[in-house]
């Protein structure tokens, strides 16, 4: 290998000094390595040298092929000739007796239909082998024909490759454009162990060595006719290429040289933005290619290392010489840069970050308070972390975690308010969902001020939308590792090899493995009729500006996860909580093996629990043999391919396996071999262990005790995206209190916050929301703040219980604020809501911390379920004429939908509330209530009234239609009814009606088909 080259080279010219120097530097390293985790340092994987045998098994391959595809046809030209006939057979032919001649007439026919099919096998392998992209196609009906020709192609080649390796010199040429340029899969999408790249990461190998030792030798002889190298002269780093699973990066050239891995930063300032030998530039600290140069700080030891050498020579020397020359223009010289300590001060300011070529970035997370930025300080260790304001971190850093959550949270709420609306569950629960309290009030709160809902639809419409481009263009799905979510919106896809130009507005990234997206061209896509392509992204954490999704059945074999048991829980749990709820998916199976049966109810319809390996293995097993022969059966070589076309929305939903415990040896190597095939079928697997040495792992990844994700081996250090128990518990109590199967708990929810109705209670400050929105009491505020504190007292007016000011700071400004913006919202808003007749101010804090508004600001809202309240559970229930009137009075405030008249672009927070189905159904009840209260009398005209005037409001209720039927058909009027059942007809369009409607139309008006009939 070349990384002890130059301490070898030093030896011979006998400069005892150097030798020493570059022995005890090579031994400082060596004792470095070993002393650190063995996940976190790899040793390097020495690259097989080729055995007399393998030269013996390559010529005996050589020999049958050559007697498969060449002798066989000769033989049977020779000894048979042409079986066939030489004209058009006649009957008489036909009719003729079989003769020992027909029948090997035949049987050379067999013969030469099996020579062409496995002359077709090798010519098919060899295209295969040689282009070293993609997966060799399938012959149909070759099975062992194809094999045979595999095995021999594959023996024969090996014998290419090693005689490429035996001449440096004459690999190297055009390396340095050419071999970049085909696209060399970056380090953080390195398939470890996998064939795709085998012939370019051969010759890459070799190419490299090659440059590595010629810099090495000019080093050594440099150094013996000048001397022996001081401590702090410039000393530079060539890349390895790939060896085996073993990959270069940054981290470990920082182990291995500086003795911390953390220092990568140091090398990464040292050299971004500078061209390189093949014209590309380092731009993302993980993405690093074999040949590159990297200029190393001055205290840097290693045999490995060279230094500059003088212009000319080899064109390893002059590429030195060159980068050196170029370095001394860009960042000021690399010998002082590393000597004080962690941070480098040259290459700009932002040292490392994970920018992924994005273009301007926006301000710092840390100057910002409210809204799903990201944030800088995380949840440590195992517990929650809270803000200042005692808001769990973990969730506010997590955006498209809190979006998932608080989405699948609002469903969750619809659907229990509308079973216990429609009856589908014993007993109404009343409008109110219970208000949560303690942790899970938190909780809630943490989702509501981290959840990025816009940055998900973005997510999401993009991936259908370049799916629906690629499908247009009849182009397959490229197979894509990572996605990268920039701080300004911006969206790459890390792809595993280079797919060509991605369809418009998606371009090209820093080079062929990256596809980019603004986040400018992603809003101008609408929602488009495409499968999911890549349901399987899940955020693993950030890194510098940066989060990080990996494509979990994507990986070729197994994730693993090695730290603490409970560090590697809180990860496990925020990757199921993800997957479980994200709103860029359409169908998932989400199997939890040895942890998390708490968290199904978070999404009882993909999440499932086994309880040990073996029931784990047994289904894997089951599964995979099911979509091998799917896949087959459809002609689909990966699932990307059954995502797109007929098929796209029945099937290849992907099955992503999440096992905490660390499995046996056994049980190991049963999970690898069915991992081995995972990644075209849809299944992926993350597998915790203790010791990070996991067979068949492809990628090996470290959850510290600090919050930190490693995985030195694809350049990642990542502030780590986590679940900790506390929290896990706190978000599962809200979908529980949520679960609409649930049986009611005591008596009905009564409204948070009941209305004095009668003429002692007047409020000093009325606000009409059910309608056009009005404020009566106050003054209209002067200039454009008066938009944001009328939309700042709606969200207080809507949640009686109380706001938290980040609650409330990230629905008025979903992008981030700061904190005096906040605090000079929140004082304009106390002085324009004024003070109560004691000087008590009108906006307050209670002891939570919440903003809360005093019992004279009301809103038409609160005084009409106060109501509908007192009408059928308070005065109104011992008195029909109190009923009567309460209820024509909560009606006559319905003036149209909830803040009717709201700006564009404005109000969005109203997406995380369950105000929307609220409001709808209470104007539906008190319709159906005050119908009710008519038809006693058989006041019909009255009951059709009142359900009309509900009907505006909620068109969509069932149970209104209902009624205005049975209403109607009281008045007697015939022609009357027929005109509303026509009218129902209309409005059910292609759907047609309802089953209850159609049973209730028949037991009031029996001939009503016939009049569908007649205008059909």
């Amino acid at each position: 290998m070349a990384r002890r080259r130059s301490s070898s080279s030093s030896s011979s010219t006998g400069n005892t000094t150097a030798t020493t120097a570059a022995t005890t530097a090579a031994t400082t390293a060596a004792t470095t390595a070993s002393a650190t985790p063995r996940n976190r340092t790899p040793q390097a994987v020495r690259i097989r040298r080729r055995s007399f045998g393998d030269f013996v098994k390559a010529f005996l391959a050589f020999v049958a092929l050559l007697v498969l595809v060449v002798g066989v046809p000769g033989a049977l030209a020779v000894t048979v000739g042409w079986p066939l006939p030489n004209g058009v057979p006649s009957l008489d032919w036909l009719q003729e007796p079989i003769t020992t001649g027909t029948f090997l007439h035949i049987l050379t026919v067999i013969v030469w239909l099996a020579w062409a099919q496995f002359t077709a096998c090798v010519l098919v392998e060899i295209k295969a082998a040689v282009s070293g992209v993609g997966v060799p196609g399938r012959v149909p009906g070759a099975g062992p024909s194809q094999v045979l020709a595999r095995q021999l192609v594959a023996a024969l080649l090996l014998v290419g490759a090693t005689a490429a390796s035996l001449t440096p010199g004459l690999s190297q040429l055009g390396h340095a454009f050419d071999e970049n340029q085909r696209g060399t899969v970056a380090a953080a999408q390195q398939t470890p162990g996998g064939g795709l790249f085998a012939q370019q990461q051969e010759q890459a190998a070799s190419t490299a060595a090659a440059l590595a030792e010629q810099a090495a030798d000019a080093a050594s002889h440099a150094e013996a006719q000048g001397g022996s190298s001081k401590a702090d002269d410039t000393k530079y780093y060539r890349i390895q290429p790939p060896e085996g699973r073993h990959h270069d990066s940054l981290w470990e050239i920082a182990e291995r040289h500086l003795g911390d891995g953390r220092r990568y930063k140091e090398i990464f300032d040292l050299n971004k933005d500078r061209v390189q030998p093949d014209g590309s530039k380092l731009s993302e600290a993980s993405l690093i290619r074999p040949g590159w140069i990297m200029e190393m700080p001055g205290d840097a030891r290693g045999g490995d290392l060279v230094e500059m050498p003088e212009a000319g020579g080899s064109a390893a020397q002059q590429q030195l010489h060159d980068y050196a020359k170029a370095g001394g223009d860009q960042a000021g010289g690399g010998g002082g840069h590393a000597q004080g300590g962690d941070h480098a001060q040259g290459g700009g300011a932002q040292g490392g970050a994970a920018q992924v070529s994005l273009p301007d970035q926006r301000p710092a997370p840390d100057q910002q308070t409210g809204g799903h930025q990201e944030h800088q300080q995380h949840a440590t260790g195992t517990s929650a972390a809270s803000d200042a304001f005692g808001l769990p971190q973990a969730l506010i850093g997590a955006p498209l975690l809190a979006a998932g959550l608080l989405g699948a949270l609002g469903r969750r709420r619809r659907q229990a308010l509308w079973q216990s609306a429609f009856g589908a569950v014993g007993g109404r629960r009343g409008m109110e969902p219970p208000t949560p309290t303690g942790d899970a009030a938190d909780a809630q709160d943490a989702l509501l001020v981290g959840a990025d809902p816009e940055g998900v639809r973005l997510l999401d419409r993009s991936l259908r939308g370049l799916a629906a481009s690629l499908a247009a263009e009849s182009r397959p799905l490229p197979t894509v590792y990572a996605t990268w979510l920039s701080n300004n919106g911006d969206l790459h896809l890390q792809l595993a090899q280079p797919s060509g130009n991605p369809p418009a507005p998606w371009q090209l990234g820093q080079d062929q493995t990256f596809w980019m997206l603004a986040r400018t061209d992603a809003e101008r896509y609408e929602d488009v009729d495409a499968a999911a392509p890549y349901p399987g992204l899940v955020s693993l954490g950030t890194m510098d500006d940066s989060r990080l999704l990996l494509n979990l059945e994507a990986v070729p074999g197994i994730v693993s996860l090695s730290g603490r048991e409970a560090d590697r829980a809180a990860v496990f749990a925020s990757v199921a909580a993800e997957l479980a709820t994200n709103g860029w998916s359409d169908r998932m199976t989400i199997t939890l093996v040895g942890f998390g049966e708490d968290l199904t109810p978070l999404a009882p319809n993909r999440l499932r629990h086994l309880d040990g390996i073996d029931d784990l293995v047994e289904t894997m097993e089951a599964e995979t043999r099911q979509r091998r022969g799917a896949l087959g059966a459809a002609g689909h070589d990966s699932v990307l391919t059954g995502r797109t076309g007929p098929a796209q929305h029945t099937r290849w939903a992907p099955h992503l396996v999440l096992l905490a415990a660390e499995p046996s040896a056994d049980d190991a190597m049963k999970l690898a071999e069915l991992a081995a095939d995972a990644g075209r079928l849809g299944i992926g697997y993350l597998v915790g262990t203790e010791s990070g040495d996991l067979p068949g792992a492809a990628w090996e990844m470290e959850v510290t005790g600090e919050g930190k994700l490693l995985a030195p081996l694809l350049g990642l250090e990542l502030d780590a995206q986590l679940l900790p128990v506390p929290l896990q518990r706190a978000v599962v109590e809200l979908f529980v209190e949520s679960d609409p199967e649930r049986e009611p708990q005591g008596p009905a929810t009564a409204p948070p916050f009941l209305v004095d109705i009668s003429e002692q209670g007047r409020p000093a400050v009325y606000a009409r929301l059910v309608g056009p929105y009005e404020i009566i009491g106050l003054d209209t505020p002067d200039g454009d703040r008066s938009a944001l504190l009328h939309e700042a007292l709606a969200l207080l007016l809507l949640h009686r219980e109380g706001v938290h000011p980040r609650v409330l700071a990230s629905a008025l400004w979903p992008r981030g604020v700061t904190d005096d913006v906040r605090e000079a919202l929140l004082d304009r808003l106390r002085a324009w809501l004024g003070t109560e007749p004691d000087g008590t101010p009108r906006l307050k804090t209670d002891r939570t911390g919440r903003l809360t508004l005093a019992k004279s600001v009301v809103s038409d809202l609160d005084v009409l379920r106060s109501l509908y309240h007192e009408a059928t559970q308070g005065r109104g229930v011992d008195s029909r004429a109190v009923r009567g009137r309460l209820l024509t009075d909560a009606l006559v405030l319905v003036r149209g939908p909830l803040l009717a008249d709201r700006p564009e672009g404005r109000y969005r927070w109203l997406t995380h509330e369950i105000i929307d189905a609220q409001l709808p159904l209470l104007v539906a009840d008190i319709g159906l209530a005050l119908s009710e209260f008519h038809l006693v009398k058989d006041r019909a005209e009255k009951a059709i009234e009142a359900l009309g005037a509900a009907l505006n409001s909620a068109p969509g209720d069932e149970r209104l239609w209902h009624e205005l039927l049975r209403a109607t058909h009281a008045t007697g009027d015939t022609a009357r009814l027929q005109a509303l059942a026509a009218d129902l007809i209309g409005r059910s369009g292609a759907r047609g009606l309802p089953p209850r409607t159609e049973a209730l139309l028949d037991e009031l008006l029996p001939t009503w088909r016939n009049g569908v009939a007649a205008v059909g």
